[in-house]
C-alpha cells in the first residue's frame, strides 16, 4: 500500500497511466495487428510535443502570467530559414541548424525585451511578436517548398534500435532539460521566482536574468522542433507549427507541472504528449474530425486543473 501510495503521488504516473489505457483500446480496436507501427508512430510525432513542451514548461514554471504563445511562428520561421540556408545541400546541415539556434536565441531575446522594457505581459508580448515572426516566415517562404538535404531527411525519419532518431533527440534535451532544473542553481532560481518573484529578488537572485535566460531557451527549443519537424515533413510549411501552439500547453498541464509556476514535471511531458497522440489517432480511427478533437484537448485540460486543484485542497 505504501508503494502504491509514493507512485500516486507522483503526477507524471496519471498521464502515462492514461497513455496505456488508450493504446490498449486502440490496440484491441484494430485487432493488435498495428500495435508496433502505432508504438513506432506515438514516439516520433510525440518528440515534437516534448521538445516544445519542455520549453513551454521552463517557461510555465516561472509563475502565474508566463507563457509563450510564439512557439507556433518559432517553428515556422525556424524551419523555413533554414531549409532555405541549407537548400537541399548535405553540407550546410550544421549551418541550417545554426541558424535555427540562431532563429531561436533572437526571438527569446525580443519576447523578454517587449515584457520587461515595455512592461507588456507575457501572453501580449508574445502573441505579438508570434505575428511578427510568422510574417518574417511568409515573406522568406514566398511559396517555395525547398526539400531538406537527404542525409537530415534520412536522420528524421530512421530509427536506432527501433527507437525513432527524433524521439532520441527529445530524450537528449529531456535529460538535459531535467539536469539544469534539478542539479543546478538555475533550476532553483526558476523554481524560486515561480513560486514568490518578490521572495527571490529579496534572497538576491538575478530574477531578470533567470527569466530571460528562459524565454531564450523556450524559443530556441521550439527553433529545434522546428528544424527537425520541416525536415521530416519533406519541407517547410506556413502552418507547420499551427497545432503546437495549443499542444505545447496541453502536454505541460496534463504532464502534473503547475500551472500557478514554481513547480515543473518533465517526464509528465513524455506521457502527455503520448497520451495526446494516442487520442488523436483513437478519434481519426473512430472517423471523428478535428473539431472533436481540439473541444475533447480543452475538456481534458480543464479536468487536470480540477484535479490538480482538488488534491492540493485535500492535502
Amino acid at each position: 500500500m505504501s508503494a502504491l501510495r509514493i507512485l500516486s503521488s507522483k503526477t507524471w504516473i496519471w498521464s502515462f497511466a492514461a497513455t496505456l489505457i488508450i493504446w490498449i483500446i486502440t490496440v484491441l480496436f484494430t485487432g493488435g495487428a498495428s500495435s508496433l507501427s502505432l508504438s513506432h508512430a506515438a514516439l516520433t510525432f510525440a518528440a515534437f510535443s516534448v521538445i516544445v513542451g519542455v520549453g513551454q514548461m521552463f517557461v510555465i514554471t516561472l509563475g502565474p502570467g508566463n507563457i509563450d504563445l510564439s512557439v507556433p511562428a518559432t517553428m515556422t520561421l525556424s524551419g523555413t530559414l533554414a531549409l532555405k540556408l541549407m537548400n537541399g545541400a548535405d553540407g550546410m546541415i550544421i549551418a541550417g541548424l545554426l541558424a535555427s539556434l540562431g532563429v531561436g536565441f533572437v526571438v527569446g531575446l525580443c519576447n523578454y525585451a517587449l515584457i520587461k522594457l515595455l512592461r507588456i505581459p507575457p501572453i501580449i508580448a508574445t502573441l505579438s511578436m508570434s505575428f511578427i515572426i510568422q510574417s518574417t516566415a511568409i515573406w522568406s517562404n514566398r511559396g517555395l517548398r525547398i526539400k531538406p538535404p537527404q542525409m537530415l531527411a534520412d536522420f528524421t525519419t530512421s530509427s536506432l534500435f527501433g527507437i525513432p532518431n527524433v524521439a532520441l533527440v527529445a530524450l537528449v534535451v529531456s535529460i538535459a532539460a531535467w539536469v539544469m532544473l534539478e542539479k543546478s542553481i538555475y533550476g532553483r532560481w526558476i523554481s524560486a521566482i515561480g513560486q514568490s518573484m518578490f521572495a527571490a529578488r529579496m534572497t538576491g537572485i538575478p530574477v531578470d536574468g533567470a527569466r530571460l535566460v528562459t524565454y531564450i531557451a523556450c524559443a530556441v527549443l521550439a527553433s529545434i522542433s522546428g528544424y527537425l519537424l520541416a525536415s521530416f515533413s519533406g519541407g517547410a510549411a506556413l502552418n507547420m507549427g499551427a497545432e503546437y501552439l495549443l499542444m505545447s500547453i496541453a502536454v505541460v498541464v496534463i504532464g502534473g507541472t503547475a500551472v500557478a509556476g514554481g513547480n515543473s514535471n518533465i517526464p509528465g511531458i513524455w506521457g502527455a504528449s503520448l497520451f495526446m497522440f494516442l487520442v488523436v489517432s483513437m478519434l481519426n480511427t473512430y472517423g471523428f474530425g478535428a473539431g472533436v478533437r481540439l473541444i475533447l484537448t480543452g475538456l481534458i485540460i480543464i479536468a487536470v486543473i480540477l484535479l490538480a486543484g482538488g488534491r492540493k485542497a485535500i492535502r
